[in-house]
């Protein structure tokens, strides 16, 4: 009985010997061990998300050069970024724009990429852009809500006819000068040589509208030229016109409408016709 008894006394104290070092391993792997916060404990996702963003608005993700559409938002960019400053610029493929890198180009009346010193079009769709630099760490994920701006602002102008018969006008064309036909999106600014456009002037009674939508002004000079055609014989007159005093501000809030008002005056006996602008601007 006694021998019995003290067999299993040592049996009891080996097993419980065994559980202590089994802790003491266990315990000592916790310890070691390194807890993350995501599965890239290396380096850093970032999320992207866009207020108001619809499905045909086409974005698109330049991070550090390399590109990817946003189909949603949020969005969280495909590639996994080593920690430290990356830059990032966000746009939208608007119609009427070639994009060379982080350069938008409005086309040329062909539907292709500007060469130096060609006309643009004169209502490229609205280009919208954001620029910033962002940091990225390691084993976490970087959520920003970047706000993109319209880079592109309306231009309305309104001739009214004062003297002559308005009715005889068959057709306007002008040909604005000094405007920017390259916007740098890393920079936030047009860049180059100022362009021009040519577009259409519309008659209704004595009014004469057109629409044009611009990058912005540039150069020294804004120069607006108006052929006209007349419906008697197919007389033709031109006249130009200095706008840069009544642009000056157009560089500015590019999501209002910038509005310049004037005076045409047709010839009644076969004279120069003359256009005075702008009566007003806003």
């Amino acid at each position: 009985m006694f021998l019995c008894l003290k067999k299993y006394n040592m049996k009891a104290r080996q097993y419980i010997n065994m559980m202590g070092m089994a802790a003491a391993v266990l315990l000592s792997s916790c310890v070691k061990d390194t807890l993350y916060d995501t599965p890239h404990p290396d380096k850093g996702a970032v999320t992207i998300s866009l207020t108001g963003l619809s499905a045909d608005d086409n974005y698109v993700l330049d991070m550090d050069g390399k590109v990817a559409d946003i189909t949603g938002s949020p969005f969280t960019n495909p590639d996994l970024l080593n920690p430290g400053t990356h830059s990032m610029v966000i746009y939208n493929r608007a119609e009427g724009f070639t994009f060379d890198g982080r350069m938008a180009r409005v086309n040329a009346p062909d539907g292709k990429s500007r060469a130096d010193g060609a006309s643009v079009i004169p209502l490229p769709d609205y280009l919208k852009t954001v620029s910033q630099e962002i940091t990225v760490t390691a084993d976490d994920t970087l959520r920003v809500n970047p706000v993109p701006q319209q880079r592109v602002r309306d231009l309305q102008l309104e001739l009214e006819v004062t003297q002559g018969r308005p009715e005889l006008i068959q057709s306007v064309t002008a040909t604005l000068s000094g405007i920017a036909g390259i916007f740098d999106m890393e920079k936030g600014q047009t860049i180059g040589e100022p362009t021009s456009t040519v577009f259409s002037f519309t008659r209704d009674g004595s009014k004469l509208t057109a629409d044009a939508r611009l990058l912005g002004t540039m150069g020294d000079v804004q120069a607006l030229v108006l052929d006209i055609v007349f419906t008697d014989g197919g007389r033709t007159q031109r006249t130009e016109v200095d706008l840069t005093e009544a642009l000056a501000d157009f560089n500015g809030d590019m999501t209002t409408a910038y509005r310049v008002t004037g005076t045409l005056e047709t010839p009644s006996a076969w004279k120069k016709a003359r256009a005075k602008l702008p009566d007003g601007k806003r």
